[in-house]
């Protein structure tokens, strides 16, 4: 059985921080498709005992950034692949800022530049909990993928903002995604 907190104690943060992998859930309301997404790459920062951020980037789809528009849920999960079995879970409320929005300048200097940066998704953590891990198997940390950058440079800023009109104005389910693809608005 795990323990339930309502803030990240610092030993947990020490646990987040070290994580190389986490993974993003998110659903709309009253149905549609729940969105899963494995995330990396050193684009997470604990900001505070109730908030965290995390950079997104431009993909083929733009399924969290709509979730959360229209609902603001969000579970944030953390599996221990090495050392002590453990899993950390982050259920909160949370907002893309993307680089129209006063805030993104601030937040997004938190971590490394990147290319194809489309949003800092920032997450006020409502409920923490962690339980065991035991049935996570053990895997190697190898190193970071650098096809997503690679891709974005060689698209280029005109290449990505076409990319993300095509493919990022609205989720799988048709709700609107990127506020400067989609027409702004909530």
């Amino acid at each position: 059985m795990g323990d339930v907190f309502e803030t990240i104690p610092d030993r947990m943060r020490d646990f987040i921080e070290a994580q190389k992998l986490f993974f993003v859930a998110s659903a709309p309301s009253g149905g549609g498709r729940v969105n899963l997404s494995p995330k990396g790459l050193d684009t997470l920062r604990v900001l505070d005992e109730r908030t965290i951020a995390y950079l997104d980037f431009v993909g083929s789809g733009v399924e969290t950034i709509a979730h959360l528009r229209e609902n603001g849920r969000i579970v944030v999960m953390f599996c221990a692949f090495s050392g002590p079995p453990k899993i950390v879970r982050l259920h909160g409320r949370g907002e893309a800022v993307e680089p129209g929005d006063p805030r993104f300048a601030g937040l997004a200097a938190k971590f490394p530049s990147e290319p194809g940066v489309r949003a800092v998704i920032l997450v006020n953590v409502e409920r923490v909990s962690d339980s065991c891990g035991y049935g996570v198997p053990l895997y190697e940390y190898q190193g970071e993928r650098t096809a997503l950058g690679a891709w974005a440079e060689k698209k280029g800023t005109d290449g990505l903002e076409e990319y993300q009109r095509t493919r990022n104005a609205a989720s799988i389910d048709g709700l609107p995604g990127l506020r400067w693809v989609s027409g702004g608005g909530s």
